[in-house]
């Protein structure tokens, strides 16, 4: 299954797992579908990575920072084969593991986020190891663009840059909306490119509903910098009545908004 297809199946997945559970960052999760489809579709994805063998030590690490938008990953994962589809079903419930917030109890995932700013920090102490063990698998860390208000992030950067982490790659979720507001209200980032070079690294900007494009992006050569691939993308992506909505931060779909949802991503 190819990237587009793929993120169809993980974009009805998603809208399942939310309505079964009643617990929901449905709008975060759509944003980044097209980007997480691109990283793990079965057929042309880009990172390297064994179902039968979540710790096969040559594997790429990914690392996703906006940990509330889980549901993508897991059912992305799920349908790579680390752990059943139906366990899809247990997402948000007590004691299962699929949990609110993505968990490195779940095969395949690297690191539990939730706070945000933690996981590029993270991800960038990999990307260190390969590089001083002289491996040559990569690290992709995904972040919302609402976290760059944490001075981790930045200082994290700064970090890969002076190190020249050129195995690093950084995608930025930049959907414009933060929690229940935008992000420029919150806290004005722009420009991010100019910052993003200005601290060391190499920098791409893509529509992150263009998949082609973001192979693109990640293929780009950065031997001795980091990479940062600002994504442009729609909170809410796919289904027309939580698209770039803030209502839909923290909602659950109804029955007939469920079935509205699944008939407009093509995969019910």
């Amino acid at each position: 299954m190819k990237p587009t297809a793929f993120a169809r199946r993980i974009r009805a997945h998603a809208l399942r797992m939310v309505h079964g559970a009643r617990a929901s960052h449905i709008g975060s999760a759509l944003s980044i579908a097209d980007i997480v489809a691109l990283l793990y579709a079965p057929e042309g994805g880009w990172l390297k990575v064994r179902a039968e063998d979540p710790g096969w030590p040559e594997r790429d690490r990914f690392l996703l920072s906006k940990g509330h938008a889980c549901v993508v990953v897991y059912a992305a994962l799920a349908e790579r084969g680390f752990f059943p589809v139906d366990e899809l079903g247990t997402y948000g419930q007590d004691f299962a593991r699929l949990m609110n917030h993505i968990s490195h109890k779940v095969p395949g995932v690297e690191f539990s986020t939730g706070s945000l700013g933690h996981a590029l920090p993270f991800g960038v102490g990999k990307a260190l190891a390969a590089q001083t063990q002289g491996n040559s698998w990569r690290t992709v860390v995904l972040t919302s663009d609402g976290e760059w208000d944490e001075g981790s992030n930045w200082e994290a950067l700064m970090f890969a840059a002076h190190h020249r982490l050129g195995s690093l790659s950084v995608i930025v979720d930049a959907n414009g909306l933060q929690s229940l507001t935008t992000v420029d209200q919150t806290l004005r980032l722009e420009p991010l490119a100019d910052k993003f070079k200005a601290f060391g690294a190499a920098v791409a900007e893509i529509d992150g509903h263009d998949p082609q494009a973001l192979r693109e992006a990640l293929n780009r050569p950065h031997p001795h910098q980091p990479l940062v691939v600002i994504a442009r993308t729609t909170k809410g992506k796919g289904v027309s009545f939580m698209e770039d909505s803030v209502a839909w931060h923290y909602r659950s779909p109804n029955d007939a908004q469920l079935t509205e949802a699944l008939g407009e991503v093509g995969d019910a």
